[in-house]
């Protein structure tokens, strides 16, 4: 008896699959498109514009909470470890204890937030409403760990890190609700 094609790539690649290989295709896919994603940027002081949300958002409604989280700990561990994936190629723990630290360390925090609150509901409202509190999550971490690095200033760290992404991140979010809801439809 054979197997169609379709079945095994279904069971190896698919993404909701449960077998480890692809899980762990998948979650290697969402490191390598926030690598990406770090690299597409608005230059900007102190903290650039990046694609980098997109995919941190995405990894953890597709993903789920726990393969969300462990693609955004594997991105920031060989972005410290000297892998260039960070904004700007850049890499290492400094990066992590810089003034766009609390940014990337909010990553996996919030896939697993959002992948966690996705379990709950799949409307396009509640994915919104999720990937909103993951997008506050990131950039709440962010502005305080600029203000604590830069700035020693709330006003100054939260117009820098958190109000200035408003319109760009509305955007990502809009997409990336869009996209899931998407693959969603395609998986049910």
């Amino acid at each position: 008896m054979s197997v169609s094609r379709a079945v095994l790539t279904s069971r190896y690649f698919g993404l909701t699959s449960d077998h480890v290989v692809a899980q762990s295709f998948w979650v290697t896919t969402f490191v390598i498109l926030t690598a990406i994603g770090a690299q597409i940027e608005i230059p900007s002081k102190p903290v650039p514009f990046t694609l980098q949300t997109l995919f941190v958002l995405l990894a953890g409604a597709l993903l789920g909470p726990r393969n969300g989280f462990i693609s955004m700990l594997v991105y920031l561990g060989i972005g410290a470890a000297g892998m260039p994936v960070f904004s700007s190629a850049g890499f290492g723990f400094a990066k992590l204890f810089g003034p766009t630290g609390g940014y990337l360390i909010a990553f996996p925090l919030a896939a697993l937030f959002v992948g966690w609150m996705i379990t709950k509901h799949t409307g396009y409202a509640w994915t919104l409403a999720s990937m909103t509190l993951g997008l506050v999550i990131i950039f709440t971490l962010g502005t305080i760990q600029l203000n604590v690095v830069l700035f020693n200033d709330w006003l100054r760290a939260f117009e820098a890190g958190f109000v200035i992404f408003s319109w760009w991140d509305l955007l990502k979010l809009f997409a990336a609700a869009a996209i899931y809801q998407q693959f969603s439809r395609m998986t049910r």
